[in-house]
């Protein structure tokens, strides 16, 4: 203010040399202003960027053992799990190859008269079972084609009586069986008509129940008669189709809704929401009949 003023009074009293002189005086008080505060301003700005490099260098770090000592929990909890194959300790987990699907056995049920279900010892032993791993799928023999394999692990399998190999699994009763012996599969804990699906060339065909009473009055259901085997019903549900020689998929000859008959004994039996079905290949269909 003073320095102000004073050239306020030398603009009004002075020449134009004297201005120049006081001009000088001031720039030169301004720059020794400036140096004092670079002087003390700078140690502090040093001071505040080392605190905050020091800090990212221990945040850095932290994260740097946190996630060293994530891996190595996870690699000691990979270690004590073990793996077993018929009673014998394995390196790991066992991996289908091909087309091979590991499948851990479902228990076949039975209801007592009080509603409670039971394992049933003496039924065939179960077809239904669980996914454990799956193979990539296998090479088609003339194009060298891979073939997907139509499950995953966690899906829900159905297959036949008599197919695959039996192993012991983890303790475990489990099958090795083939993609090509799987009939439908299903994702959830039970079947519906709506989670199914028939596999590649499988038709899933609803059969025609009729009951048919005694003379005594006990009503039979007429699928489970020998002398009617069911042989014809209603589309359902289709599979993608029948591989060919190119390593594709032809498209289903039958679509839902439709009538058709198939040969005898040429259908595998089950039972979704109450009603008999029966899965049946394509080739084994004989016609569409126009009702």
């Amino acid at each position: 203010a003073a320095d102000s003023a004073r050239c306020a009074a030398l603009i009004s009293h002075h020449s134009p040399s004297c201005l120049l002189s006081l001009n000088s005086n001031i720039m030169t008080r301004l720059l020794s202003t400036i140096i004092t505060l670079v002087a003390v301003v700078a140690p502090t700005t040093n001071a505040w960027l080392c605190a905050t490099t020091r800090s990212q260098q221990q945040r850095t770090t932290s994260a740097l053992f946190s996630t060293a000592e994530t891996e190595t929990e996870a690699a000691a909890d990979a270690l004590k799990t073990t793996y077993s194959l018929d009673g014998e300790d394995i390196r790991g987990p066992a991996t289908p190859l091909g087309n091979f699907v590991l499948v851990k056995t479902k228990d076949a049920l039975t209801a007592t008269t009080g509603g409670i279900l039971l394992p049933d010892e003496a039924k065939e032993r179960p077809t239904e079972g669980v996914v454990i791993a799956a193979g990539p799928g296998k090479l088609h023999p003339h194009t060298g084609i891979r073939i997907h394999n139509p499950v995953k692990a966690g899906d829900s399998v159905l297959y036949g009586m008599f197919d695959g190999a039996p192993i012991k699994y983890n303790d475990e009763e489990c099958q090795m069986i083939r993609d090509d012996d799987v009939l439908l599969f299903y994702e959830g804990a039970a079947m519906t008509l709506d989670n199914v699906q028939p596999c590649r060339d499988y038709v899933l065909v609803e059969l025609e129940e009729e009951d048919l009473e005694t003379a005594s009055g006990i009503v039979i259901a007429a699928t489970v008669t020998s002398e009617d085997i069911p042989n014809q019903g209603i589309v359902a549900k289709v599979g993608e189709g029948r591989l060919t020689s190119s390593g594709k998929f032809s498209e289903s000859p039958v679509q839902p809704g439709d009538m058709v008959k198939f040969k005898d004994y040429a259908g595998n039996e089950v039972r979704i929401d109450g009603k008999p079905y029966s899965l049946v290949k394509m080739v084994d269909i004989l016609a569409t009949l126009n009702v």
